[in-house]
C-alpha cells in the first residue's frame, strides 16, 4: 500500500511539473496522455476483427475471418486496436528506429485503456517478444518489453523477459513474403527454463503476418504453457 502511495504521489507530481502535451500537435494532453482529444480521435480503430488473429471483418461474417478458419494461429486470440497506418506507424517507426523510448509508455497506455474493455480473464503473466542480444544492443531497449511495463503496472501482471531468448540473429521481417517470414523466423527461440504458468499473454509492437508471434507462440506451448494470447498496439492489414 506504501509502495502505491508513493507511486500516485510521483505521478501526480510528475503531471504538475510537466503536464501532458500531445505528441502529434502540441496541444494539451488528454487523460493524462500525451494525446490531444482531436489527435486521438483520428487514430486509426481497426473495428470489427477477428477474434485469433484480429484481421477486420465485414459486418456480416462469421467470428473468425476464413484464413483462422482453414489454419487457425497457435494464438487463441489476439488483441489489438489499431491498423498500421498514420500516424500510428509513423510513431511506433520513430520509437523503435529513432530511439523515441518515451513512446513506449503512449502505447502501453492506449493498450491499457483498449485491454480493459475486452479482458475477460487475466493471463498470469506477459512475455514482451524478444530482441537478439546484438540487436537489443544497438537499439538500447526491447519496444515490447517497454510497452509492457504499463499495461503490467496496470493489470497488475508480471512481466517474464527471462524465460525466453531469441538464439537467431534472424534479418528484418519487413518486406518478406509471409512464407520467407517463416523460414527467417524457424526456431529463433528458446525457452530457457520451464514456465511455471498456464496463461500467458504476448506483447508486440507490430502484427502483420503473426509468424513472430506464432513462432513464440510454438515453444510456450512445447514448454508447458496451456494458453496463449497476443496483445499488439497496431495490425498491418493484408491485402
Amino acid at each position: 500500500m506504501f509502495i502505491q502511495n508513493v507511486s500516485l504521489i510521483l505521478t501526480a507530481l510528475k503531471q504538475s511539473l510537466y503536464p501532458p502535451a500531445c505528441i502529434l500537435c502540441g496541444a494539451a494532453g488528454d487523460l493524462g496522455l500525451d494525446l490531444c482529444i482531436p489527435c486521438r480521435s483520428e487514430l486509426p480503430l481497426l473495428g470489427t476483427v477477428c477474434s485469433r488473429c484480429s484481421n477486420p471483418l465485414t459486418e456480416n461474417t462469421p467470428i473468425l475471418c476464413g484464413t483462422c478458419q482453414q489454419d487457425p494461429p497457435l494464438q487463441k486470440s489476439t488483441l489489438c486496436p489499431y491498423r498500421y497506418d498514420q500516424p500510428i506507424d509513423y510513431l511506433i517507426q520513430q520509437l523503435k528506429f529513432h530511439h523515441k523510448l518515451y513512446l513506449a509508455p503512449l502505447f502501453g497506455e492506449l493498450m491499457v485503456q483498449f485491454l480493459k474493455t475486452r479482458l475477460n480473464t487475466m493471463p498470469e503473466c506477459i512475455i514482451p517478444v524478444p530482441l537478439y542480444p546484438k540487436r537489443l544492443r544497438d537499439r538500447g531497449f526491447n519496444q515490447a518489453l517497454e510497452i509492457a511495463r504499463p499495461i503490467a503496472r496496470a493489470f497488475n501482471i508480471p512481466i517474464d523477459y527471462q524465460s525466453v531468448k531469441r538464439v537467431r540473429d534472424t534479418p528484418p521481417q519487413l518486406g518478406l513474403l509471409q512464407v520467407d517470414r517463416k523460414i527467417n523466423l524457424h526456431n529463433a527461440f528458446l525457452v530457457k527454463k520451464n514456465i511455471q504458468v498456464k496463461h500467458v499473454a504476448i506483447v508486440d509492437d507490430v502484427f502483420t503476418t503473426g509468424t513472430t508471434v506464432g513462432e513464440l507462440a510454438k515453444v510456450l506451448y512445447q514448454s508447458g504453457v496451456e494458453r496463449v494470447e497476443v496483445w499488439v498496439c497496431a495490425r498491418t492489414l493484408l491485402k
